[in-house]
């Protein structure tokens, strides 16, 4: 029954946070938003108190039944797992918990989130990896097919999403590679990965030692027949002594199952100690995460696009638009500043998912490594919009209402003559003028032309001028940011 439960509950929380990042709640006006915000790290970045607490009084009782349940990472893992159990059978075995590994790791994602190092954290947030592998790799196929279904009903075969397959090289390479290693861990080992890199089952593990209802030996019972350590994939079992490690339990029920003889128990304690042990202690093949403490090493090739050419009605090819040099990034209105962005951002995706005009994409630096940043190739920030502050689950960018957002300086246009059509083909434009939403840009003659000044005191950063230049490749006119955000 535990098994069963537990099977359901993680089937509808992995489909609701995947519809999330595929962006179907927005398109179905679905309130979904909450499977982002009840996820422990991000919880914990945003000071959910309500929602740590909640989990933390969920462990206690229960163990890490978060980890089988909740986290969608953990829930894609068991899938595979699953699938190497009709390979391997009775595959696992009882393996002694690798500790320096564990508290070293997690000590180091500590102190670099609190240094907001973001390479680090990014990389082992357990909730943002499951979210790159959606955003990269399945997002743009499920784009595809929506617009093809969409194109049938029109005759008008247009994939606008494979411009945009890979939004960034380095994440797609990312994704790719974190899927594969997890894939590969999980159809072998199981929750070898949670056990020993994960830095939240690590944090859980401390309280899950303590739960009131765990996985329970009835030695009476117990016929010695092995097939509930054979098949515990957190390889946490030792039926020769009757024990289990519940820090590294993951409560996902397969022993209970498996046990043909009624002698396991999801319980509350019956007084008698001698039935459990927290920490076993019996030596056992130590060697088979030893390989796991390198995972982190493996060298990445990189994947190469196809770029597709757009055509204007089949005579001259139209250029590309690409982003300038900026000096300094430009970071979502809400986030208020680079710092707090470094220091609350894991790099999940989500707002990059969820910016419906293709503004948000992440970054390749070294200091905001896969964190999200604005530019304006593809789109501009429209003012009404402010679906990026609503999804963020970690507090990174706050949210704010449209109206707020017509007051958040994000960073301000310059003007670039040498790229400007009046000045370079002597036609005359005007274009950002036009479009510019707060009239931050007005037209002024220069050497016999008119050409764009910009008031930096109205402009907001939106980008709709970068965006509209028709100047190609470079635009005329584009957004520099600024590190900490000026709100009038």
């Amino acid at each position: 029954m535990l098994r069963k439960t537990r099977i359901a509950l993680a089937a509808v929380m992995i489909t609701l946070v995947t519809l999330l990042f595929l962006g179907v709640s927005w398109k179905l006006n679905l309130w979904i938003n909450w499977v982002a915000k009840i996820q422990f790290l991000p919880a914990v970045l945003a000071l959910n108190i309500v929602v740590v607490a909640a989990l933390l009084i969920l462990t206690l009782l229960f163990g890490r039944i978060y980890c089988s349940v909740i986290c969608p990472l953990g829930v894609m893992q068991d899938f595979f797992s699953w699938i190497g159990g009709k390979i391997w059978k009775n595959r696992f075995h009882r393996t002694k918990e690798r500790k320096w590994v564990r508290y070293s790791l997690l000590g180091v994602f500590v102190v670099c989130l609190i240094i907001g190092f973001a390479p680090v954290t990014t990389l082992l947030a357990p909730y943002s990896a499951y979210g790159r592998i959606i955003n990269s790799l399945f997002r743009p196929l499920y784009d595809m097919l929506v617009n093809a279904l969409a194109s049938m009903e029109t005759d008008t075969y247009y994939f606008s999403e494979v411009e945009i397959w890979m939004r960034s090289v380095t994440t797609f390479v990312v994704a790719i590679i974190t899927l594969i290693i997890l894939a590969l861990i999980a159809l072998r080992h199981g929750r070898a990965y949670c056990n020993t890199i994960c830095p939240v089952g690590t944090a859980l593990s401390f309280l899950s030692r303590f739960s009131f209802f765990k996985i329970r030996f009835n030695k009476d019972k117990c016929k010695s027949c092995g097939l509930c350590e054979k098949n515990c994939k957190a390889s946490a079992i030792d039926f020769q002594n009757g024990t289990v490690d519940y820090s590294r339990c993951v409560v996902c029920g397969d022993c209970l199952d498996k046990c043909k003889f009624d002698a396991l128990h999801f319980s509350l304690p019956k007084g008698k100690k001698s039935e459990t042990a927290e920490r076993p202690s019996s030596p056992t093949d130590a060697g088979r995460r030893t390989f796991l403490a390198t995972a982190g090493m493996l060298t990445a090739t990189a994947a190469m696009a196809q770029t597709k050419m757009k055509v204007d009605g089949g005579l001259a090819v139209i250029e590309d638009k690409q982003s300038p040099e900026r000096k300094t990034r430009i970071t979502p209105p809400g986030s208020i500043s680079h710092s707090n962005m470094s220091r609350h951002c894991t790099a999940c995706q989500l707002c990059v998912s969820a910016c419906p005009n293709d503004v948000l994409r992440p970054a390749t630096g070294l200091g905001n490594f896969m964190q999200p940043e604005m530019s304006f190739e593809r789109g501009y920030c429209r003012p009404e919009c402010s679906r990026c502050s609503e999804v963020c689950p970690t507090g990174a960018i706050r949210k704010i209402t449209p109206a707020d957002k017509t007051a958040i300086h994000v960073g301000h246009a310059v003007w670039i003559g040498k790229n400007c059509l009046p000045l370079t083909d002597g036609v005359s434009c005007g274009n950002c003028a036009r479009h510019c939403p707060t009239g931050a840009i007005q037209m002024i003659e220069y050497e016999g032309v008119l050409v764009p000044a910009v008031d930096a005191n109205k402009c907001i950063g939106c980008g709709a001028c970068e965006n509209l230049c028709p100047a190609r490749p470079f635009s005329a006119i584009y957004v520099e940011g600024n590190e900490q955000h000026v709100i009038n």
